[in-house]
């Protein structure tokens, strides 16, 4: 998992601390955002392969940003993980309807965490993987070379 950066959103800094602490065994670049309002502009600036969302945060909540990552197509891949003490079946429903890719309830478990996180970025890595693959393959093909058979 080597190269891949993680953008931590939480507006408590006991929380940041203790995901930065679980989070330390993996070789990633970790940023931290400490509002909705600045979670964006840390996508935008850092441009995460994961993030770690809050969902009661200051400016935008979690489901605000979630949502405007998803719906915006340059950052739509970005996976998401929404990190929340909430845990009614709404809050679940309205996570999914702003297109998480998964969520955690806090207290946040440290083997689920790490188990999700390694899980969602192997499979970013591949998907990666396969877009270089498909852009190598079609530029065989319109050079005429091996793959054009």
């Amino acid at each position: 998992m080597a190269n891949n950066k993680i953008l931590i959103a939480d507006d408590n800094q006991a929380n940041v601390e203790l995901l930065e602490a679980y989070l330390s065994g993996l070789d990633c670049e970790i940023a931290i955002a400490v509002d909705g309002q600045d979670t964006l502009d840390k996508v935008a600036s850092f441009q995460p392969d994961l993030v770690l969302l809050d969902i009661m945060m200051p400016k935008l909540s979690g489901f605000e940003v979630c949502k405007q990552i998803k719906d915006n197509p340059q950052t739509a891949h970005i996976l998401v993980i929404m990190v929340t003490a909430l845990n009614e079946l709404g809050d679940i429903e309205r996570a999914v309807a702003a297109k998480t890719n998964d969520f955690l309830s806090k207290p946040v478990n440290q083997i689920a965490l790490l188990k999700r996180v390694e899980s969602l970025l192997e499979l970013k890595n591949l998907r990666d993987d396969n877009e270089r693959l498909r852009q190598y393959i079609e530029k065989m093909e319109d050079q005429g070379g091996p793959a054009a058979n």
